[in-house]
Protein backbone atom coordinates (compact mmCIF):
# COMPACT_ATOMS: atom_id res chain seq x y z
CA UNK A 1 0.00 0.00 0.00
CA UNK A 2 1.09 3.53 -0.68
CA UNK A 3 -0.11 6.56 1.23
CA UNK A 4 -1.39 9.09 -1.35
CA UNK A 5 0.76 11.86 0.17
CA UNK A 6 3.95 9.79 -0.21
CA UNK A 7 3.89 8.90 -3.89
CA UNK A 8 6.83 11.23 -4.54
CA UNK A 9 8.93 9.29 -2.02
CA UNK A 10 8.56 5.88 -3.66
CA UNK A 11 11.81 4.16 -4.62
CA UNK A 12 12.34 1.30 -7.05
CA UNK A 13 15.36 -1.01 -7.23
CA UNK A 14 16.86 1.29 -9.85
CA UNK A 15 16.37 4.40 -7.73
CA UNK A 16 17.78 2.65 -4.67
CA UNK A 17 20.85 1.65 -6.67
CA UNK A 18 21.35 5.31 -7.59
CA UNK A 19 20.88 6.38 -3.97
CA UNK A 20 23.54 3.87 -2.93
CA UNK A 21 25.93 4.69 -5.79
CA UNK A 22 25.81 1.14 -7.16
CA UNK A 23 25.60 -0.17 -10.68
CA UNK A 24 22.45 -2.22 -11.22
CA UNK A 25 24.49 -5.37 -11.77
CA UNK A 26 26.22 -4.95 -8.41
CA UNK A 27 22.95 -4.01 -6.75
CA UNK A 28 21.26 -7.11 -8.16
CA UNK A 29 24.07 -9.37 -6.98
CA UNK A 30 24.41 -7.90 -3.48
CA UNK A 31 20.69 -7.33 -2.84
CA UNK A 32 21.34 -4.79 -0.07
CA UNK A 33 17.60 -4.55 0.56
CA UNK A 34 17.73 -8.10 1.98
CA UNK A 35 20.03 -7.00 4.83
CA UNK A 36 18.70 -7.20 8.38
CA UNK A 37 17.07 -3.95 9.40
CA UNK A 38 16.53 -2.67 5.86
CA UNK A 39 13.03 -1.16 5.55
CA UNK A 40 10.40 -3.58 4.31
CA UNK A 41 8.96 -2.96 0.84
CA UNK A 42 5.69 -1.08 0.65
CA UNK A 43 4.66 -3.24 -2.28
CA UNK A 44 2.64 -6.35 -1.47
CA UNK A 45 4.10 -9.81 -0.94
CA UNK A 46 4.52 -11.44 -4.33
CA UNK A 47 4.52 -8.12 -6.23
CA UNK A 48 6.35 -8.21 -9.56
CA UNK A 49 8.10 -4.90 -8.83
CA UNK A 50 9.41 -4.10 -5.36
CA UNK A 51 8.85 -0.58 -4.05
CA UNK A 52 10.12 1.15 -0.89
CA UNK A 53 9.33 4.34 0.97
CA UNK A 54 12.14 6.80 0.27
CA UNK A 55 12.01 8.49 3.65
CA UNK A 56 12.59 5.14 5.31
CA UNK A 57 15.41 4.06 2.99
CA UNK A 58 17.15 7.45 3.25
CA UNK A 59 17.11 7.22 7.03
CA UNK A 60 18.46 3.66 6.95
CA UNK A 61 21.29 4.56 4.58
CA UNK A 62 22.20 7.53 6.79
CA UNK A 63 22.34 5.30 9.86
CA UNK A 64 19.39 7.07 11.41
CA UNK A 65 16.26 5.54 13.00
CA UNK A 66 13.81 4.44 10.33
CA UNK A 67 10.55 6.39 10.73
CA UNK A 68 7.24 4.58 10.86
CA UNK A 69 4.83 4.88 7.97
CA UNK A 70 1.59 6.78 8.52
CA UNK A 71 -1.60 4.74 9.08
CA UNK A 72 -2.77 3.17 5.84
CA UNK A 73 -6.41 4.09 6.26
CA UNK A 74 -8.97 5.85 4.13
CA UNK A 75 -10.30 5.49 0.57
CA UNK A 76 -7.35 7.30 -1.07
CA UNK A 77 -4.71 4.76 -0.02
CA UNK A 78 -3.30 3.16 -3.16
CA UNK A 79 -3.48 -0.62 -3.65
CA UNK A 80 -1.35 -2.62 -6.05
CA UNK A 81 -2.52 -5.60 -8.11
CA UNK A 82 -2.33 -8.18 -5.33
CA UNK A 83 -3.90 -5.89 -2.74
CA UNK A 84 -6.76 -4.90 -5.03
CA UNK A 85 -7.43 -8.56 -5.85
CA UNK A 86 -7.42 -9.47 -2.15
CA UNK A 87 -9.92 -6.69 -1.45
CA UNK A 88 -12.32 -8.37 -3.88
CA UNK A 89 -11.55 -11.92 -2.65
CA UNK A 90 -10.28 -12.94 -6.09
CA UNK A 91 -6.93 -13.94 -7.50
CA UNK A 92 -4.58 -11.50 -9.26
CA UNK A 93 -5.34 -13.03 -12.67
CA UNK A 94 -9.06 -12.44 -12.21
CA UNK A 95 -8.25 -8.87 -11.17
CA UNK A 96 -6.37 -8.49 -14.47
CA UNK A 97 -9.73 -8.88 -16.17
CA UNK A 98 -11.61 -6.65 -13.75
CA UNK A 99 -9.18 -3.76 -14.12
CA UNK A 100 -10.27 -3.23 -17.75
CA UNK A 101 -13.64 -1.95 -16.46
CA UNK A 102 -14.05 1.77 -17.09
CA UNK A 103 -14.92 2.32 -13.42
CA UNK A 104 -11.39 1.22 -12.58
CA UNK A 105 -9.39 2.47 -15.56
CA UNK A 106 -10.40 6.06 -14.83
CA UNK A 107 -8.95 5.74 -11.33
CA UNK A 108 -5.70 4.04 -12.38
CA UNK A 109 -2.60 5.58 -10.78
CA UNK A 110 0.90 4.91 -12.11
CA UNK A 111 3.52 4.79 -9.36
CA UNK A 112 7.01 4.29 -10.79
CA UNK A 113 5.57 2.18 -13.59
CA UNK A 114 3.42 0.05 -11.28
CA UNK A 115 -0.37 0.14 -11.52
CA UNK A 116 -2.28 1.14 -8.39
CA UNK A 117 -5.89 1.98 -7.60
CA UNK A 118 -7.43 3.95 -4.72
CA UNK A 119 -8.99 1.68 -2.14
CA UNK A 120 -12.28 3.57 -2.44
CA UNK A 121 -12.50 2.90 -6.18
CA UNK A 122 -11.78 -0.80 -5.67
CA UNK A 123 -14.42 -1.15 -2.97
CA UNK A 124 -16.97 0.80 -5.03
CA UNK A 125 -16.34 -1.60 -7.91
CA UNK A 126 -16.78 -4.53 -5.53
CA UNK A 127 -20.14 -3.20 -4.36
CA UNK A 128 -21.31 -2.69 -7.95
CA UNK A 129 -20.35 -6.17 -9.16
CA UNK A 130 -23.11 -8.74 -9.58
CA UNK A 131 -22.84 -11.06 -6.57
CA UNK A 132 -22.67 -14.83 -6.67
CA UNK A 133 -26.24 -14.89 -5.48
CA UNK A 134 -27.53 -12.93 -8.46
CA UNK A 135 -30.18 -14.42 -10.70
CA UNK A 136 -28.98 -16.66 -13.49
CA UNK A 137 -29.79 -14.13 -16.16
CA UNK A 138 -28.70 -10.54 -16.59
CA UNK A 139 -30.10 -8.26 -13.87
CA UNK A 140 -33.22 -6.40 -14.97
CA UNK A 141 -32.34 -3.21 -16.77
CA UNK A 142 -28.62 -4.08 -17.00
CA UNK A 143 -26.92 -4.43 -20.36
CA UNK A 144 -23.59 -6.08 -21.03
CA UNK A 145 -20.93 -3.80 -19.59
CA UNK A 146 -18.53 -4.58 -22.42
CA UNK A 147 -19.72 -3.21 -25.80
CA UNK A 148 -20.33 -5.99 -28.30
CA UNK A 149 -17.31 -5.05 -30.40
CA UNK A 150 -15.04 -5.22 -27.35
CA UNK A 151 -16.41 -8.40 -25.78
CA UNK A 152 -14.36 -10.97 -27.70
CA UNK A 153 -10.98 -9.24 -27.27
CA UNK A 154 -11.65 -8.70 -23.58
CA UNK A 155 -12.63 -12.34 -23.05
CA UNK A 156 -9.56 -13.37 -25.07
CA UNK A 157 -7.37 -11.28 -22.76
CA UNK A 158 -8.90 -12.96 -19.72
CA UNK A 159 -8.30 -16.36 -21.30
CA UNK A 160 -4.68 -15.45 -22.07
CA UNK A 161 -4.15 -14.54 -18.42
CA UNK A 162 -5.95 -17.62 -17.06
CA UNK A 163 -6.64 -20.55 -19.44
CA UNK A 164 -8.82 -22.21 -16.78
CA UNK A 165 -11.03 -19.15 -16.30
CA UNK A 166 -14.67 -19.99 -15.62
CA UNK A 167 -17.96 -18.59 -16.83
CA UNK A 168 -18.45 -17.05 -13.38
CA UNK A 169 -15.05 -15.34 -13.59
CA UNK A 170 -15.87 -13.80 -16.98
CA UNK A 171 -19.30 -12.78 -15.79
CA UNK A 172 -17.81 -11.08 -12.75
CA UNK A 173 -15.07 -9.34 -14.72
CA UNK A 174 -17.17 -8.07 -17.61
CA UNK A 175 -20.67 -7.98 -16.09
CA UNK A 176 -22.20 -10.07 -18.84
CA UNK A 177 -24.98 -12.65 -18.67
CA UNK A 178 -23.84 -16.25 -17.99
CA UNK A 179 -25.07 -17.38 -21.41
CA UNK A 180 -22.99 -14.68 -23.08
CA UNK A 181 -19.89 -15.59 -21.10
CA UNK A 182 -20.36 -19.27 -21.93
CA UNK A 183 -20.89 -18.62 -25.64
CA UNK A 184 -17.87 -16.37 -26.12
CA UNK A 185 -15.57 -18.54 -24.01
CA UNK A 186 -16.59 -21.64 -25.97
CA UNK A 187 -16.09 -19.89 -29.30
CA UNK A 188 -12.62 -18.60 -28.50
CA UNK A 189 -11.44 -21.81 -26.87
CA UNK A 190 -12.86 -23.83 -29.77
CA UNK A 191 -11.20 -21.65 -32.40
CA UNK A 192 -7.83 -21.87 -30.66
CA UNK A 193 -8.11 -25.63 -30.30
CA UNK A 194 -9.09 -25.95 -33.98
CA UNK A 195 -6.01 -23.96 -34.99
CA UNK A 196 -3.77 -26.43 -33.16
CA UNK A 197 -5.66 -29.43 -34.52
CA UNK A 198 -4.54 -28.32 -37.98
CA UNK A 199 -1.01 -29.26 -36.92
CA UNK A 200 -2.08 -32.86 -36.37
CA UNK A 201 -3.01 -32.77 -32.70
CA UNK A 202 -6.20 -34.35 -31.40
CA UNK A 203 -8.81 -32.24 -29.66
CA UNK A 204 -7.62 -33.29 -26.21
CA UNK A 205 -3.95 -32.85 -27.09
CA UNK A 206 -4.62 -29.33 -28.34
CA UNK A 207 -6.70 -28.48 -25.27
CA UNK A 208 -3.94 -29.81 -23.00
CA UNK A 209 -1.34 -27.69 -24.74
CA UNK A 210 -3.50 -24.59 -24.31
CA UNK A 211 -4.01 -25.35 -20.62
CA UNK A 212 -7.78 -25.85 -20.81
CA UNK A 213 -8.98 -28.22 -18.03
CA UNK A 214 -11.29 -31.07 -18.98
CA UNK A 215 -14.17 -29.41 -17.13
CA UNK A 216 -14.27 -26.43 -19.52
CA UNK A 217 -13.87 -28.28 -22.83
CA UNK A 218 -17.41 -29.42 -23.54
CA UNK A 219 -18.62 -26.17 -25.04
CA UNK A 220 -15.47 -25.75 -27.12
CA UNK A 221 -15.58 -29.22 -28.69
CA UNK A 222 -18.31 -28.53 -31.25
CA UNK A 223 -16.68 -25.26 -32.29
CA UNK A 224 -13.24 -26.83 -32.56
CA UNK A 225 -14.29 -29.94 -34.45
CA UNK A 226 -16.53 -27.95 -36.77
CA UNK A 227 -13.69 -25.58 -37.58
CA UNK A 228 -11.29 -28.49 -38.05
CA UNK A 229 -13.69 -30.30 -40.38
CA UNK A 230 -14.19 -27.15 -42.47
CA UNK A 231 -10.44 -26.69 -42.76
CA UNK A 232 -9.98 -30.30 -43.91
CA UNK A 233 -12.82 -29.86 -46.39
CA UNK A 234 -11.18 -26.76 -47.81
CA UNK A 235 -7.92 -28.65 -48.30
CA UNK A 236 -9.69 -31.58 -49.85
CA UNK A 237 -11.56 -29.39 -52.33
Amino acid sequence: MIHPNRRHLVRTRELLAQDMGMAMGTFGNKKPYAAEGFPAPISSEGARVLLWDGEQTTAYLAGEPVPALPPMEGPEVLLDRQEAAASLDVGPRTWDGYKADSELTRHLVDVCGVEHWPRGAVLAFKDARPGKGSAAGRPKGRTNAAPRGELRPRVAALLDASPAITIADVRGALKVAPATAQRVLSQIRGERIAALMKTGLSFDQAADRLGYPAAVRRGARNVAESGHDHANGDRGG
